[in-house]
């Protein structure tokens, strides 16, 4: 991490304040949005088009969210109506008022296939969980007590999320936006979810990140017990080496979460040797049987509780099945469900 944090220009003069807005490029404001989670916020961006207001990304739904848009909306942004409400991923800190701020204002909601057919799944989902992510869990490592309060947060992501519209319009990798006076492409990354959109703009130099891409944290890259022979980590690898390719090195990357800053090809090669270290990690403990849960250590600084045990336990999974499929690990499965992993 040392060498991204040498390499990041920040060269924005500080952020807006919590539920305020910062001109930082013409037609184009960032808005600080609080989260009541231990990451406390996140950037949204607000781009003029032309007579009216395209938002991207929305915060969750909750009462104090609400508040900061009605504010603004009645405030600061009520000369012009928002017409588009594009959303880079299925996460409820990114679409969690989309349903709301599309209904309250008749705009039309913008996202890639893969994650509003995600987030409509994922909406879908209601107490208890299913047989299916029980087991999932279980052969993980989880204790019964960790299954219980597993159980317990089950559905959580529908109490973040107001009911989306029936209806959208599709982003596509390679679509081009025409956003006010400026176009807008479509950089689809992969791993953090399944269809992420990115939005570069060449004449500004900047790209909205949403979460692909974030200057001093790494995005969580889970398997989840829907699809549990998933490769999300080496989607996101892969988005991390092309990524460079189509974007200048200089370009102001405009993340989700902490300071817009420059740097790009440095913080994913660090990002990518994180993931390789870690990944040497699990194959130096796995010289003995493990289970998911026994690979912590490797992977994680901080301590895992039960407000990002699932999380851990899906990054974990995510790199076994990485070395997995790379013929690097070799899985068992005992009498009690769990599942072992060894070095070939």
């Amino acid at each position: 991490m040392s060498i991204a944090a040498a390499a990041l220009d920040y060269p924005l003069d500080g952020r807006p304040a919590d539920g305020e807005t910062m001109a930082i490029a013409p037609g184009l404001q960032w808005l600080r949005m609080p989260l009541p989670f231990v990451l406390n916020h996140i950037n949204l961006w607000l781009l003029e088009d032309h007579q009216a207001w395209c938002l991207v990304d929305t915060g969750i739904d909750a009462p104090e969210t609400r508040q900061v848009w009605d504010r603004l909306l009645a405030g600061p942004l009520s000369a012009r109506p928002v017409t588009r409400v594009i959303v880079t991923h299925l996460h409820p800190d990114h679409i969690g008022l989309a349903g709301w701020l599309t209904a309250r204002s008749g705009a039309q909601l913008w996202m890639s296939r893969e994650e509003y057919l995600s987030a409509r799944m994922l909406a879908a989902d209601s107490p208890p969980p299913p047989e299916v992510a029980l087991r999932f869990y279980s052969a993980a490592g989880f204790s019964s007590a960790q299954l219980q309060t597993y159980t317990e947060r089950f559905g959580r992501y529908t109490s973040l999320l107001s009911p989306l519209p029936e209806a959208y319009h599709r982003l596509r990798d390679g679509d081009v936006l025409s956003i006010g006076a400026q176009r807008w492409e479509i950089i689809v990354g992969r791993g953090h979810s399944p269809e992420h959109a990115c939005l570069f703009c060449a004449e500004l130099n900047l790209l909205i990140a949403g979460d692909q891409v974030l200057p001093t944290i790494s995005p969580n890259v889970s398997v989840w017990p829907t699809e549990p022979a998933a490769d999300p980590l080496g989607d996101w690898l892969h988005a991390c080496r092309s990524l460079p390719q189509r974007l200048p090195a200089d370009v102001l990357v405009l993340p989700a979460h902490g300071r817009p800053f420059r740097g790009l090809q440095p913080r994913l090669a660090a990002l990518i040797a994180e993931h390789e270290a870690g990944l040497d990690k699990i194959l130096e403990l796995c010289r003995e049987p493990r289970r998911a849960v026994d690979l912590f250590p490797a992977l994680f600084r901080s301590a895992i509780g039960p407000g990002n045990l699932v999380m851990a336990a899906g990054e974990a999974r995510a790199h076994l099945n990485y070395l997995e499929q790379q013929s690097a690990l070799q899985v068992s499965i005992d009498a009690d469900g769990l599942r072992w992993y060894q070095r070939s």
